[in-house]
């Protein structure tokens, strides 16, 4: 299965880089770059359980394909959201369903930083995009 141009670009950028410091940088520097979530957005309805920090997620299927927008306060968390959401972004209902995420992360070389709960956080948005995704066709 071909990566989205998002997934892509991240995997280039972050294979370009070499040591954790520089990866940490770059990490946090795709979490700046997530676009702000509405503060309507922001309820309870939409929070990932499961998760040790704050995450809002919402999601819409547009033309057959995903697009979910996601915010966290704390920068970590935040781009890993990131690097998640450009792995999905873009994906139909079925290609999110087949989504291995300890891979993706893995391929990012950033499997080794995730601790046990930031792995089970992420498990949860990803859990959270696939119940959105089979309710919301």
């Amino acid at each position: 299965m071909s990566l989205p141009t998002d997934a892509t670009a991240a995997l280039e950028a972050f294979q370009a880089v070499g040591g954790w410091e520089q990866r940490a940088r770059l990490l946090m520097q795709w979490g700046e770059q997530l676009p702000a979530l509405a503060d309507a957005d922001k309820v309870d309805a939409n929070l990932v359980h499961g998760c040790e920090s704050l995450v809002w997620l919402v999601g819409h299927l547009q033309d057959g394909h995903w697009q979910f927008a996601a915010s966290s306060e704390a920068r970590m968390i935040r781009g890993l959201v990131a690097l998640l959401l450009a792995r999905v972004n873009g994906l139909s209902t079925d290609q999110l369903q087949a989504v291995d995420l300890p891979d993706w992360f893995n391929q990012l070389g950033l499997s080794r930083q995730l601790s046990p709960s930031r792995s089970n956080g992420l498990n949860a948005v990803l859990q959270r995009m696939r119940e959105l995704s089979r309710t919301q066709y």
